[in-house]
């Protein structure tokens, strides 16, 4: 199993420390847009997910997977923007459609004020779409946009 080997269970766990602050991007973006600009989620979502890639790519270049740069920086951020692009495919329909039965059940059954049910309902919705969406990046970018790491190294 992949992270049954030490070099890939510390790139696993720096890969998540890099999702982790990407989400804390993320949600701050979202949030921001969301409260103070009046934007709806999906395209809120999309700019704050753009924002958390730029963050991630970085990080992942030079902290993740150092040793993967033989790669020209422009070829591999279009491969892992590659990448993203399709966790955006995943995450859109997440965002669209989990939203409003979740916005419901925090209205009615919690009884929540609209503006807190609003909250949480898109919070949940948005940590529901990071969490599908690393897994994705994660594996998709290890053994494609990062595949030329040798794994004795």
């Amino acid at each position: 199993m992949i992270l049954s080997d030490t070099r890939e269970r510390t790139r696993f766990l720096k890969f998540a420390a890099v999702g982790a602050f990407g989400a804390v991007v993320d949600f701050g973006i979202m949030n921001l847009l969301t409260n103070l600009a009046h934007l709806d989620l999906v395209p809120a979502g999309t700019i704050s997910f753009t924002c958390a890639v730029i963050s991630n790519f970085i990080w992942n270049r030079y902290w993740t997977y150092p040793e993967s740069r033989t790669r020209p920086l422009l070829h591999q951020l279009g491969m892992f923007s590659l990448v993203n692009a399709a966790g955006v495919a995943i995450r859109i329909p997440i965002l669209h459609f989990v939203e409003p039965p979740l916005l419901h059940l925090f209205e009615r059954m919690f009884s929540l004020p609209y503006a807190n049910a609003e909250f949480f309902a898109k919070n949940l919705t948005l940590a529901a779409a990071v969490g599908i969406v690393m897994l994705w990046n994660f594996f998709v970018n290890r053994y494609w946009t990062y595949n030329d790491i040798d794994d004795n190294e």
